[in-house]
């Protein structure tokens, strides 16, 4: 019975110490499977991030595989697929902290318009699809500076932007088969313009909507305020026949507004300008002011802020806050369209 007893005691030491071997390779394994794992799962961005992924070779998707020329401020044409130069869009376009489902109705309205602005050959004979001018094209900005813009919250933004284009691939909005004039603005009154009464040609798409923002919008009023010699400068640089003498009180008469709230139009020193033409010409946010003079002294009181035409941005926001979807959105603010796949074309 002794031997048999160390016997056992002997076994007992024996696997007591090859379990022990054991949890010691499960110990120092087991941690370097887990890095390996997060490792895979959070990949690490380079210091400048791509802004969109590359979708996988075998279904690249239409933004990817399609490409166009961009004439860059210099002159010069940069090849880029639709993917990249929507991200550039959209990051100058609509600020990243917006409402995801805003960024992706961004990214459909950039999408639409190039489409329009590559079917109107603005740049053809430049060698170019498109330009990087807002005036012209729409705006546009490089990862690097969007960076360095967005700092501490540049991979954040970069990713959300890159998942408004990525998430809307190919999505087009039509009227009658063709991309639409798909134009955006920052922020409207409670209704957006028409067309019409803005550039003069109507468009059955783009006529007057509600508009759900206001007073979360910065800068929503603004006022500009002149004196009679500024103002006086301004309307002889450019319109010479006006007669701007005597009481500054009546230099600006017969304001009128139309249905959505904005000036119409209004007179000059004798001079008929439209409700556009003066907010270009006294440099106003919108063409949605009201003006008094007193001491010979004009004060512009203004809301909103741009044309007011297609779709307001903090609209768009203020929408998706609300739980407006993508496709709700776009559909509000362009009467009658359609939403085309392009990668089905």
């Amino acid at each position: 019975m002794e031997n048999l007893h160390e016997w056992n005691c002997w076994g007992a030491v024996r696997r007591a110490f090859a379990m022990g071997v054991f949890l010691g390779m499960l110990l120092f394994l087991v941690p370097l499977l887990v890095i390996g794992i997060q490792e895979d799962e959070v990949p690490v961005l380079p210091p400048s991030p791509t802004p969109v992924t590359s979708a996988a070779p075998s279904d690249p998707g239409w933004d990817e595989s399609e490409s166009l020329r961009v004439m860059q401020e210099d002159g010069t044409v940069e090849e880029l697929t639709f993917a990249d130069y929507l991200w550039r869009v959209v990051a100058a376009e609509m600020p990243a902290s917006f409402e995801e489902e805003a960024l992706r109705a961004q990214a459909v309205c950039a999408r639409t318009y190039s489409l329009w602005k590559i079917a109107a050959g603005s740049h053809r004979e430049e060698g170019a699809d498109l330009c990087t001018d807002s005036g012209c094209c729409q705006a546009y900005l490089e990862p690097e500076e969007a960076a360095e813009n967005w700092g501490e919250s540049a991979r954040n933004y970069t990713e959300k932007i890159a998942r408004a284009v990525a998430d809307t691939d190919g999505q087009v909005l039509t009227y009658g088969g063709e991309p639409i004039q798909a134009v955006f603005f920052s922020s409207s009154t409670d209704v957006t313009e028409d067309a019409a009464q803005v550039w003069g040609g109507s468009l059955p798409y783009l006529v007057s909507v509600s508009s759900p923002e206001g007073e979360e919008v910065p800068n929503y009023h603004s006022t500009v305020t002149m004196t009679g010699d500024e103002l006086r400068d301004l309307v002889l640089e450019q319109y010479p026949q006006a007669e701007l003498s005597g009481d500054p009180g009546g230099w600006i008469s017969e304001v009128s507004y139309n249905a959505s709230g904005r000036v119409s139009s209004l007179k000059v020193g004798g001079i008929t300008l439209s409700g556009g033409a003066a907010r270009a010409l006294f440099g106003l946010r919108s063409a949605c002011f009201q003006v008094e003079e007193s001491g010979g002294e004009f004060t512009f009181s203004v809301t909103g802020y741009g044309h007011g035409v297609g779709m307001s941005q903090y609209g768009a926001n203020a929408m998706a806050k609300q739980g407006d979807g993508w496709r709700e959105i776009v559909s509000h603010y362009y009467t009658g369209v359609c939403v085309e796949n392009w990668n089905e074309r």
